[in-house]
């Protein structure tokens, strides 16, 4: 199970609508590989050296099973015939290099097709560290450093994402995949500046589906979302129908339109991906959400318990909590919202950073304020900078009364110039707090205008 908070994940309306939004690091796991059989094809196999290893090469990690609803027989079908062959591989020479980074590939399409992400990334991390161990030549060092940083970006790690990352544009400058790496390390740690420039410099390398995404994000989180959907819908055009990544694409072009109010353009997104691939739970959790919007609680409970049929996915779960209250299930809204503590307890067991989920968690379904700011401040140690920080800080000061703080961060978090709804409403709450009453009614109804699908937690402000 992975989080996916700010990655394009619809939740109730309760929820923080901040995190629907397209995540770039997600970008960069989900589209890293088009396809395990070519990425590596333009590769001479003969330049893969073979390296001496103690590595006990009968404990090749196994491939779990994943649900039957995921993907099509053939796709699933394909993943267990390149694991067996990779395996057979490794059996016969442990010290294949080119076996392992495909490996390391293959783990990283089932984690995020399959959702278990706890098993897969520490397997992968395994096996990276196993080729870095030996010195490897200069190009099988890079793509082990490529990956290494796409999985710390998926694990929150994003100091140590930035710094791997940049140890593999040294060995290869000219790499679009791990230009994006920096954008989305960059844009995580509040390097604004240098995140567009390098998303620039990706564009020029390789203008396709993973560099439009980034333009797509920056260009929204800097105001114009009118650009920031043209950019996505590009990316939509420059996937594979049918393939995961074209379905998460689409997934983010949905949310795009869902975070802006734009609801039916969005409900067209997630209906489309269906079409291409059935059952894919993103796209079931999405109408889900939607249906809860519209106050149809018992389809959106249906789609919700669905989706999280498929996969252990954390927001579906969070979703759920909201829907179980409205139909006045509390027994089974209390129930669901221990699970999710679990989750996030046991992802962070595993090596993931789920500071701010666990924030937002105690934000806005536990209520405990002071529990959700000792996990906002310590997120704010290590990125203090980043703007989705800034704005989850001011929430918590706002909702703790501590106006003065709360207007502090929401300035911070507005240096990108957002026009994201949530925002302008929060920012307006607080304005009105803090005396400035026509400034405030003036943002208000802005971000109302734009959205009037708020969560339910800020409506809840302006109309009281």
């Amino acid at each position: 199970m992975e989080c996916r908070s700010r990655t394009g994940i619809p939740l109730h309306p309760s929820k923080n609508h901040i995190m629907k939004r397209f995540n770039p690091i997600l970008i960069y796991i989900l589209t890293i590989s088009l396809s395990l059989a070519l990425l590596y094809s333009c590769m001479d196999s003969k330049a893969h050296t073979q390296f001496y290893s103690a590595y006990d090469a009968h404990n090749i990690p196994e491939l779990l099973e994943r649900n039957a609803g995921l993907g099509s027989p053939e796709e699933r079908q394909n993943s267990l015939n390149i694991y067996a062959g990779l395996k057979n591989e490794l059996k016969k020479d442990h010290m294949n290099i080119d076996a392992r980074l495909k490996l390391i590939q293959l783990f990283m399409l089932e984690a995020r097709v399959g959702g278990e992400h706890g098993y897969y990334y520490p397997k992968a991390l395994e096996q990276i560290e196993i080729i870095l161990s030996f010195s490897p030549p200069k190009e099988d060092r890079f793509y082990a450093l490529s990956l290494q940083s796409a999985i710390l970006l998926s694990l929150h790690k994003f100091p140590q994402a930035l710094a791997v990352a940049t140890q593999a544009r040294e060995l290869n400058p000219y790499n679009a995949q791990i230009h994006g790496a920096l954008v989305d390390a960059f844009v995580e740690l509040g390097d604004y500046k240098s995140a567009v420039t390098t998303s620039d410099k990706m564009v020029s390398l390789r203008p396709d589906l993973r560099s439009y995404a980034r333009v797509s994000y920056l260009r929204e989180i800097h105001g114009d979302v009118e650009g920031a959907i043209e950019a996505m819908h590009r990316a939509v055009q420059a996937a594979y129908p049918g393939y995961e990544e074209s379905a998460w694409c689409r997934l983010t072009l949905g949310n795009l339109y869902e975070n802006y109010g734009r609801i039916e353009e969005a409900r067209m997104q997630y209906e489309q991906i269906l079409k291409e691939r059935t059952d894919y739970p993103f796209a079931i959790a999405a109408l889900g959400d939607l249906a809860a919007k519209e106050g149809k609680y018992k389809e959106a409970k249906e789609l919700l318990e669905k989706a999280s049929s498929f996969i252990p996915e954390f927001s579906f779960y969070e979703s759920l909590i909201g829907v179980y209250a409205e139909l006045g299930m509390e027994e089974k809204a209390n129930s669901t919202l221990k699970e999710v503590l679990l989750m996030l307890e046991d992802d962070t067991e595993k090596g993931h950073n789920m500071g701010m989920e666990f924030a937002r968690l105690y934000l806005e379904e536990i209520k405990n304020y002071d529990k959700a700011l000792s996990y906002a401040l310590e997120e704010a140690r290590s990125r203090p900078e980043n703007i989705d920080i800034n704005k989850l800080l001011a929430a918590i000061y706002f909702k703790k009364g501590q106006w003065e703080l709360a207007q502090n961060h929401i300035e911070k978090a507005g240096i990108t110039q957002s026009n994201d709804p949530e925002f302008l409403a929060l920012k307006g709450l607080i304005m009105r707090e803090n005396g400035d009453k026509e400034d405030a009614k003036q943002l208000l109804k802005k971000a109302l205008d734009s959205n009037p699908f708020l969560p339910e937690i800020w409506l809840e402000e302006i109309e009281g």
